[in-house]
């Protein structure tokens, strides 16, 4: 039988970090795309943005340093737009309360894989979009995310996900490239009764080009 997926190209890589080795498959690059059931078309992502979720971007591997020695002790996690799951699977392997999301359908089944390559327990994922008020996720004390503002309206769809699953005293960090939307993101959070600051992340040798854009840290008490 052919597998529907048999027309994309993957890639393995081992990324180094402090303390573990995380093993990843990812698409070869962006420009594979296969969405034979039309699942993708049908919610709305299109074949130029279908590679988005697969492969690694500076961003995410950013937002997986700073995963690396971050206080998750007692705290349930959620990553948002996990794509193949960077940043959950180190946290996994750290042995944190980690759940994922993702709005791409094939998101659910790189994170499984990604999972298994690193000899970790199952990570619980949902695909689920930020306007879903049904999502049964629950709530939590630390929100992560990277490269999550792409388009002006995702600051209001975005904050208003947050708000919903977070506990009264709990944390955000977003990994922002600099696309220009944080600002109105930031306002909201601020609305909603979060403290905001910002800076860029330290130590990026990890990274092939400079990174221009911020960690963004919101916290409510």
């Amino acid at each position: 039988a052919n597998s529907i997926m048999s027309t994309l190209r993957y890639r393995y890589q081992t990324l180094e970090f402090e303390e573990f080795d995380l093993h990843i498959k990812s698409l070869r690059d962006a420009n594979q795309f296969s969405d034979d059931l039309g699942e993708a078309e049908n919610l709305g992502i299109s074949s130029a943005q279908w590679p988005f979720f697969g492969v690694i971007w500076a961003s995410s591997e950013v937002l997986a340093h700073e995963m690396e020695h971050y206080e998750i002790e007692g705290k349930r996690i959620l990553e948002i737009g996990c794509g193949i799951g960077l940043s959950s699977v180190l946290l996994n392997l750290r042995r944190a309360d980690i759940t994922a999301t993702d709005y791409h359908p094939e998101a659910g089944r790189f994170l499984a894989t990604n999972t298994q390559l690193n000899g970790c327990k199952e990570i619980p994922f949902l695909r689920t979009g930020w306007a879903d008020n049904a999502d049964g996720l629950g709530k939590f004390d630390l929100i992560i995310g990277s490269d999550l503002l792409y388009e002006q309206e995702h600051a209001e769809l975005l904050s208003s996900f947050i708000q919903r699953h977070t506990n009264p005293y709990c944390e955000v960090v977003i990994v922002d490239p600099g696309r220009g939307n944080h600002a109105v993101f930031s306002k909201k959070m601020v609305a909603l009764g979060f403290q905001h600051s910002q800076s860029p992340p330290e130590n990026c040798e990890y990274l092939q080009k400079p990174f221009k854009g911020q960690v963004l840290n919101y916290c409510r008490r």
